[in-house]
Order: structure tokens, then sequence, then C-alpha cells
């Protein structure tokens, strides 16, 4: 079955909310050819111009009444903000049936949870993407709960395929994948902000140090996928005995940065379930 089979079977798709996931969602829909227009259903709490600049750009339906999204999708996504959220569910309680295939985007909110929330037994599935799938490359962990069956699991995987690459993983897996590619775009974003302002303090021009970096990250990036080599290997086979490369190593090493990047996604991965657990 291919991929807008599954997506066919579905019928209508129904977001909850209209931040930069659900706009990245719908793109990769469209572009895939999964869904027609017609049957893509966006809300949100109160900004309705955000809902009329999706509906322009990409000719989805739109409303702001999540009642009738509810009521009106086969697949109900869940693309709010956590302290939103129990608040949004409890309002959608007798609306959303066991029928319904309900997929979160809400970060540190359990399945079960979402299911008490809603005050039924439904099929759930949690996810955790990140923000590279506004390129088509989100690295998305997804987990289901045991009322998902088989060709849910399919449907689920589909969409979020439609923005990237997905990971099939239990639930309590996904802390640390909020930790590690959920936040992960972030730190290396930093990594090229502190690259591009060295070579620009040693003197480039600052438009040729972005590029470089790009180009550097980007390149090393690549060579990670195509060789599949372990990154300490590739690591090594760069790094000359007393050259330029071993010095700069050096140093990083007397900063601890491996271990910081470490605590850092250990500690984003804490705060994943710390959001999860002020509810309980």
């Amino acid at each position: 079955m291919s991929n807008q089979d599954k997506l066919c079977m579905a019928g209508r798709i129904g977001f909850l909310g209209a931040g930069s996931i659900v706009e990245a969602m719908l793109s990769g829909i469209l572009k895939k050819g999964l869904l027609s227009t017609d049957r893509l259903l966006v809300s949100n709490r109160n900004n309705r111009e955000r809902l009329k600049e999706l509906a322009d750009s990409y000719g989805v339906q739109y409303t702001q009444d999540k009642l009738e999204v509810a009521r009106s999708s086969d697949i109900l996504i869940l693309a709010i903000k956590p302290k939103d959220a129990q608040e949004a569910l409890r309002e959608l309680r007798g609306v959303v049936h066991t029928g319904q295939l309900v997929i979160s985007v809400v970060a540190g909110v359990s399945t079960t949870l979402i299911g008490e929330w809603l005050g039924v037994n439904c099929p759930i599935v949690r996810t955790m993407p990140n923000t590279s799938s506004a390129v088509g490359l989100s690295a998305t962990g997804l987990a289901a709960n045991p009322f998902v069956t088989e060709e849910q699991l399919q449907q689920a995987t589909c969409l979020f395929e439609a923005i990237g690459t997905v990971y099939t993983v239990a639930e309590e897996e996904l802390d640390i994948i909020t930790g590690l590619s959920g936040s992960g775009p972030a730190y290396i974003y930093y990594l090229v902000e502190a690259m591009m302002a060295a070579g620009a303090t040693a003197g480039l021009d600052r438009e040729m140090a972005r590029q470089l970096t790009l180009q550097t990250v980007i390149g090393a990036a690549q060579m990670l996928l195509e060789t599949r080599a372990d990154p300490a290997i590739l690591r090594k086979q760069v790094t000359s005995p007393g050259g330029t490369t071993q010095a700069g190593l050096e140093v990083l090493e007397a900063y601890q940065f491996q271990q910081g990047v470490t605590a850092a996604i250990l500690r984003a991965s804490e705060r994943s379930r710390e959001m999860g657990a002020q509810y309980h």
C-alpha cells in the first residue's frame, strides 16, 4: 500500500493549532500529494489572521471552532502549547470518540494524560518532531498507545514522513528524543553561531565565515550519512598528531565540550519529564 493510499483511508485531518509544525506538515502533505486541501482543516484559539494566512498559502479549510474540528476529523492532530493542553482537551470531552486517531505534538504530555483529559480510550500517537520539519528534514520520534491499530500507526508514520524521517519508539524514550533531536537543532545553531563569530573575529568577512561554516556542517553530516562510519573514526582521520585540528580539539576538551553537550541533552530530557509530571 502506498503512502497516499494509507492517508486516503484516513478521511479528513484536523489540526488544533496553527504554528510552525502545522505549517510544515501542511506543506509536506500537499507537496507529496497525500491529501487534497478540502480534507485539511486548521484551527487555533484566537489568531484568525494566522488561519487566513495558512488558508491563503495552502488552500486549506479553517475555523476557530475546535469542536467543529474534533467532530469532523478522522485524524485529529494536537499542536497546542503544553500549558493550554489540559483545558483545551477537557473541552473536547464527549466529542472525540474511539473511532478517531489522535496525534499529539504537545511536548511532555503522555498518551495516558491525553486520554484522561479527553475522557475516552481512543487511539493516541505521541510524537516529537523538530524544527527541521520546515525543510522536510525532521527527525521525528513516534510512540503509540495500546489502542492504536497497525493501520493507524502506518497513517501516522506516513504523515510525519512528509516532513522527514520517522522512528517508532517506546513512549518512555520520547523524553530523551526530545532532548536529543527535538531540541537538537538549537545546539547545532549554537555551534554554528560560535564558529561564525570566531571566523569573523579572526578577520574573515562575516558572510564568508557563514558560508564556510554552513558548508562544513553540511559536509560533515553528509560524510556521516554516506560512510556510516563512527564519528570518532572520522574525527581521528582528520586529526594529525601535532596538527591544527588536534590543537583545536584540545581546547574543546579543556572546556569539557563533550560533557557540556551530554549535560545539555540530559537536562532537556529531564525538563520534558518535568513538564509531564506537573500534571499528575
